[in-house]
């Protein structure tokens, strides 16, 4: 057997060798969260509030509070990040601008999440006078999630092939057109895809959260929708517990005496929701891949 042959072999093997250790020790880590975590979930541990001293609390509002801050950071992102994604992909020429804004990108990409908390209480909870709320977590949230849906936007755009742009603008199409009626409905898979995963993120993320949202969350009135009211689910400028920081809470000073059967529960229904929210990517994205090329 030729050298070159037997490195290729080496070199194969080893990659083969670091897949399966990555697989091995994430399909360790699932199956002790979830073998653990399952048979503690059940109807009234998902919609009952936590205790703060006897045993039997649930993770209820904690739930809500997640998906109410998912929601509220991807309206702010969202928007954001596709128009900046447009305009690195589409319109950006490289320059010192471009230069500038390619640097502040990596940079908050680099920034820990407890440093972006920390700046979230000096300027979301103190300057604005909201206190700990859902509205400074969202904004924390998505100074963390901003440069990542850029980057997924740009690079998506820039996944469409050149002709399509050409073929749209010969027929007379202007460039705004051509972005919105060509380049983006191309682009839309792999946009859905990186969406859904910084919502898997983004539910995730609790070292930034517990400097803005609070590791407290009030008496919800669920009969009471209306927003600005102070015991309404809706209130943004309320104290908001997630998931991740009520794991945190419940490990380091809860004084319940069940703690590890509620972190052991959180931990699961935290893992469920994140595989979901990445097994729903992979499979939005060839749907939606699969309707446009179909058409």
């Amino acid at each position: 057997m030729s050298s070159a042959r037997l490195a290729d072999r080496l070199a194969t093997a080893m990659f083969w060798a670091g897949a399966g250790l990555v697989l091995a020790i994430l399909a360790l880590l699932l199956s002790y969260v979830l073998w653990h975590g399952v048979r503690v979930i059940d109807w009234h541990f998902l919609t009952s509030p936590p205790s703060n001293i006897s045993a039997g609390g649930g993770i209820g509002p904690q739930i809500f509070n997640s998906f109410y801050l998912l929601c509220l950071t991807m309206m702010i992102d969202a928007p954001l990040g596709l128009l900046a994604g447009i305009y690195l992909a589409e319109y950006a020429r490289e320059n010192r601008v471009t230069g500038l804004i390619r640097l502040s990108i990596e940079t908050l990409t680099s920034l820990p999440s407890i440093v972006v908390g920390l700046f979230g209480l000096l300027v979301f909870v103190n300057m604005t006078g909201w206190g700990y709320s859902l509205m400074a977590g969202a904004l924390a949230l998505s100074l963390i999630n901003l440069p990542l849906l850029v980057r997924i936007a740009e690079e998506a755009l820039r996944g469409v092939p050149a002709e399509l742009r050409e073929a749209s603008l010969a027929l007379g199409a202007t460039r705004w057109e051509t972005i919105w009626r060509v380049v983006l409905p191309s682009a839309f898979p792999g946009l859905v895809t990186g969406a859904i995963i910084a919502c898997g993120r983004i539910f995730g993320e609790a070292a930034a959260l517990l400097y803005t949202a609070g590791m407290s969350s009030p008496a919800l009135d669920f009969s009471n929708w209306y927003p600005l009211d102070p015991a309404s689910p809706l209130n943004p400028f309320r104290p908001a517990e997630t998931l991740a920081v009520h794991i945190w809470k419940v490990n380091a000073e809860s004084l319940i005496p069940d703690v590890r059967r509620v972190a052991d529960g959180a931990a699961a229904v935290l893992v469920l929701i994140v595989l979901f929210f990445n097994l729903a990517a992979r499979w939005l994205s060839r749907y939606i891949y699969r309707r446009l090329t179909a058409s």
